[in-house]
């Protein structure tokens, strides 16, 4: 079914079911569909629909985004990147006296001095900046999580892993990928608390799990967000 208001035109499915509230949920494809109670109408399932219009086009929107993957960036005034969960843009300073291309994270915008004003120069300055950031973000959450192991990490480093957000070897030894620095603070927590309980269980058995949810009952919100929020963890 279809439906047009205020000049958008969504697909919509309808399920009647026992239950005595109504619901939406958008699958993974894009796929709008109305929980309803039985017997309810088609005009109250329009006035719902109309009632949460704006939501739902967000979602789709976001929808749309993520099943077209990430976008090209700019590396000019403006642009945005993720920081800590939250886009910030970029304000970009030319300056033939520094010493080194650098980024300074002040109150609402990166700002990113080079010497030199080219895309490659800004994008590996940016890089520098979420491994600096990310090493210290995951180092102060190991010291806040440390109290739940008796066993200590050998060491940390930060990788360039195309395939996973963290990893623990038989060594102990933790990596985490740059790009959590993008994530929010809880979900960096998460990472490290799992990487941290592969230190116990170094595989992924129901003993694992039962240690992460017992350190980090919500863990599952963090894998969502990174779910969801990944594609755009890019620069």
């Amino acid at each position: 079914m279809i439906h047009t208001f205020s000049g958008e035109t969504i697909r919509y499915e309808i399920q009647f079911k026992n239950r005595s509230s109504f619901a939406i949920k958008i699958d993974g494809y894009g796929t709008v569909e109305v929980l309803a109670p039985k017997g309810t109408s088609n005009e109250q399932v329009l006035q719902l629909l109309e009632a949460n219009w704006d939501l739902i086009l967000h979602k789709l929107n976001e929808m749309k985004d993520r099943m077209s993957g990430p976008k090209e960036k700019v590396y000019d005034h403006d642009e945005s990147f993720l920081f800590l969960g939250k886009t910030y843009p970029i304000q970009i300073h030319q300056d033939l006296n520094i010493t080194q291309d650098h980024v300074v994270f002040e109150g609402d915008k990166l700002h990113i001095y080079v010497k030199q004003h080219e895309d490659a120069k800004i994008k590996q300055a940016l890089k520098r900046f979420y491994y600096k950031q990310c090493k210290s973000l995951v180092e102060k959450s190991i010291s806040s999580y440390q109290s739940h192991f008796k066993t200590k990490p050998r060491g940390v480093s930060i990788s360039d892993s195309k395939t996973t957000w963290g990893t623990c070897d038989s060594r102990l030894q933790l990596t985490f990928n740059w790009r959590l620095a993008m994530a929010p603070q809880r979900v960096i927590d998460y990472v490290v608390v799992h990487e941290m309980c592969h230190m116990v269980h170094l595989n992924h058995d129901r003993s694992f799990w039962r240690l992460v949810g017992k350190i980090m009952p919500d863990y599952r919100e963090q894998e969502k967000w990174l779910e969801m929020s990944s594609w755009e963890m890019t620069v």
